[in-house]
């Protein structure tokens, strides 16, 4: 009786869905069995070589997860349903196995009928050829629909990076934006979820707001500071006000309350809006104005409590936030 060798592609992308392999080679003695191995030390010629091979004459299965189920799932659950996916295609073919082995150490088919069938083994890709057949039709179908997702999102690259987290990739994620392709529960897609690169979100831009903005504006002017851009929007983020003095650039985030009796208006300042900040100052230092590239960047946050209608009344707090 053969093995059924399982193994996946796309773990760890930014991008991109996670592709469960599933093979049962063949009885008969292949001579390409010799050159089957990881798929990750093959070249991309021979992968697309080897998988014809492969599919052509063995019995096989591929679990797709997409990007948003993953998101919904985490990862544990999408490997574990994309195992089952996997598996449940070979089995409609009716060919017959005795034992499954997954690459790893953990064995996605745990708490089901086929656990008791199912082994794993660590670097199993490099050990037994239907596992190496399963990572390599893996890998080709995966990358294939990279390549096709590059045409309809032509500046993210998708075909040089097949969604991995390269510099480049996440200079894109900078330049412009996350596509619905994009795994917003991974970093730093995660910061960003809820941002549309088509249509940013921006807050309200109210008489009290700019108000407050204003009197942050003169409080740093009066410090030596020079205005150079109020409520700049970028597609993570919108920055109340940046400005620069001597050879350093401020992405100051201005918050009002008329009172201190729930807490100061720094306590609305979460770790993931300081992210969000973040982003936007690297955003517009490497592309909206390049000019201050060389400036020490700093995140900031004003607090303003008073009457914004006697500003001698007001008190400005300035706080580094980096």
């Amino acid at each position: 009786m053969a093995i059924l060798g399982i193994d996946e592609v796309g773990r760890g992308p930014l991008a991109g869905p996670l592709v469960m392999g599933a093979v049962i080679l063949p009885e008969q003695y292949q001579p390409w069995f010799n050159e089957l191995k990881d798929s990750k030390k093959l070249t991309a010629k021979k992968r697309e070589e080897l998988s014809s091979l492969i599919l052509e004459s063995s019995t096989t299965g591929l679990g797709w997860i997409s990007a948003s189920e993953l998101d919904q799932l985490g990862i544990s659950k999408a490997l574990a349903l994309a195992t089952q996916k996997a598996v449940k295609q070979v089995q409609s073919l009716h060919i017959p196995f005795s034992q499954i082995i997954i690459d790893g150490k953990v064995n996605f088919l745990k708490n089901t009928p086929l656990e008791k069938f199912t082994t794993t083994c660590i670097k199993g890709d490099a050990k037994i050829p239907a596992i190496s057949a399963a990572s390599i039709i893996a890998k080709v179908a995966r990358d294939n629909y990279m390549i096709k997702l590059a045409t309809k999102y032509p500046k993210h690259g998708f075909d040089k990076h097949v969604g991995y987290g390269t510099k480049a990739h996440l200079e894109a994620i900078y330049q412009y934006g996350l596509t619905p392709e994009h795994r917003k529960s991974f970093e730093p897609c995660k910061s960003l979820s809820g941002f549309s690169p088509a249509k940013p979100t921006h807050k309200s831009t109210t008489t009290i707001g700019q108000q407050a903005e204003q009197a942050v504006a003169d409080y740093l002017t009066n410090r030596g500071h020079t205005i150079v851009a109020k409520n700049h929007k970028t597609k993570f983020y919108e920055i109340d006000l940046i400005s620069t003095r001597d050879n350093h650039i401020y992405f100051t985030e201005v918050k009002y309350r008329n009172s201190n009796l729930h807490g100061t208006p720094l306590d609305t300042i979460t770790s993931k809006k300081q992210q969000q900040m973040n982003f936007a100052a690297l955003s517009y230092l490497k592309y909206q104005n390049t000019k201050y590239k060389n400036h020490e960047p700093h995140l900031a946050a004003a607090s303003v409590t008073g009457n914004l209608e006697n500003p001698d009344s007001l008190k400005i707090t300035l706080l580094p936030l980096t």
